[in-house]
């Protein structure tokens, strides 16, 4: 059974944390030796994190490009760091990152809290479904499964069908990979006759997109593979924060290790609860590439609720709903692709879609493009997504196979508008 500090404690222990960050790094840390020159250090308590300034990738990226390659956001030489790592680079020049040792088993510390809240133990066999890149997530991944003691099988080059072998073959239970990919590895599964609902795997651990926490994506997933998903979250340049847990209706701060603010991203002001807006981070265990005050971009809803899994941290119910920059105002109306996901994804027919923006009549229209076996699922889709969204919503189905399948960060939207909208 896990004991969690109480609050009072657990605001202590955040407090100290921070502080001590902050004093090594202003002292360190050319980046931040910057930005905190005009801070009064210590702070005396956790509300006067508001008076630190916000970093945005566009800083780290700018630094990086001055002060080529790594930038000055390093608080120790060069020789101590162990491990390299970059962003996917999809939504503009990657970040290059570095770990200290130290720093790096923080990141498996925080895998630990991951794999802990979905129930994965030394028993089981995990697979780790990618192509091991310069993405840092399943590479932390697999160093905590090898921390927690259980048998951790890589995939390397390998292709679909052979990792499904490879599964089966090993006596995976445990699966790790996009929500993505776990769609394509079932279409892989049905076509050559393998059978994956009665295989071992009772787990999948989802990360890299926001579907693990869409209800119709984690069900249909759920469905073809007879296994519970659970949701995990993070970014290379801040750490793996978040996670689900067994009720699986949002996603968990790792406050041991983070603080989290949500605010509004043009007043940069928290939101009320109930509210919409941008989550904010500051981890505490990466003194050797801290991101203090980092606006990720990811939009939340602020909650105070508590989950009944007995979790007190602090909890994000329906997860990471979408990225601000995804965000587009098509006719008047704010759209996520997230939100035409979970709709689309209610259908289990739909083998694969994709959602295009583009321009006629100098109008900006969207249009939904399918893989279906069925005929019946366009004017049935169409209406739904009208209903839901409020938008007509033109729905096209394509040849099977005609669309693009992701092993690692899909990327189904197509953006043809010949005006911007900003």
């Amino acid at each position: 059974m896990v004991v969690y500090a109480q609050e009072f404690e657990l605001k202590e222990r955040q407090l100290k944390k921070l502080n001590e960050l902050l004093i090594f790094v202003k002292s360190h840390n050319e980046f931040y030796h910057k930005k905190l020159q005009n801070i009064t250090l210590p702070l005396r308590s956790l509300e006067e994190i508001t008076t630190l300034p916000f970093t945005t990738k566009k800083e780290l990226v700018d630094d990086q490009k001055k002060h080529p390659p790594y930038g000055q956001n390093h608080s120790y030489p060069l020789e101590e760091y162990v491990r390299y790592h970059q962003t996917s680079g999809t939504t503009g020049r990657p970040l290059k990152i570095l770990d200290t040792k130290k720093t790096f088993d923080w990141w498996e510390t925080c895998w630990i809290e991951v794999y802990r809240s979905s129930g994965v133990t030394k028993k089981d066999h995990i697979f780790l479904a990618f192509s091991f890149g310069p993405f840092i997530g399943f590479w932390a991944a697999f160093e905590a499964a090898k921390r927690l003691g259980a048998l951790v099988i890589s995939s390397g080059s390998q292709s679909s069908v052979e990792r499904l072998r490879n599964m089966m073959e090993n006596q995976a239970t445990v699966l790790l990979c996009t929500p993505s990919y776990a769609l394509h590895l079932a279409e892989v599964a049905k076509e050559n006759g393998i059978d994956i609902q009665n295989s071992p795997v009772r787990t999948i651990i989802t990360a890299g997109e926001p579907g693990g926490s869409v209800p119709s994506t984690r069900n249909q997933i759920e469905s073809l593979w007879g296994a519970k998903l659970y949701d995990h979250v993070g970014m290379t340049e801040m750490g793996a924060y978040g996670y689900s847990c067994s009720e699986q209706n949002g996603l968990h701060i790792n406050e041991s290790e983070f603080i989290a603010e949500v605010i509004d991203p043009k007043t940069l002001k928290p939101v009320a609860i109930g509210e919409k807006g941008e989550l904010v981070l500051t981890n505490l265990g990466r003194d050797g590439y801290p991101a203090l005050r980092y606006r990720t971009g990811d939009m939340v809803i602020r909650s105070n609720k508590k989950c009944p899994c007995g979790n007190p941290y602090q909890f994000l119910p329906e997860g990471i709903i979408g990225r601000a920059d995804d965000m587009v105002v098509i006719r008047g109306i704010n759209i996520y692709p997230s939100s035409i996901e979970s709709i689309i994804r209610e259908y289990s027919e739909v083998k694969e879609f994709r959602i295009v923006y583009y321009t006629e009549n100098e109008m900006d229209q969207i249009k939904v493009e399918i893989e279906s076996n069925s005929d019946e699922i366009v004017p049935s889709l169409a209406t739904k997504l009208r209903e839901r969204i409020g938008l007509r919503i033109q729905v096209e189905k394509v040849p099977d196979n005609h669309l693009p399948r992701f092993t690692m960060k899909a990327k189904r939207v197509v953006d043809k508008r010949s005006k911007r909208v900003s």
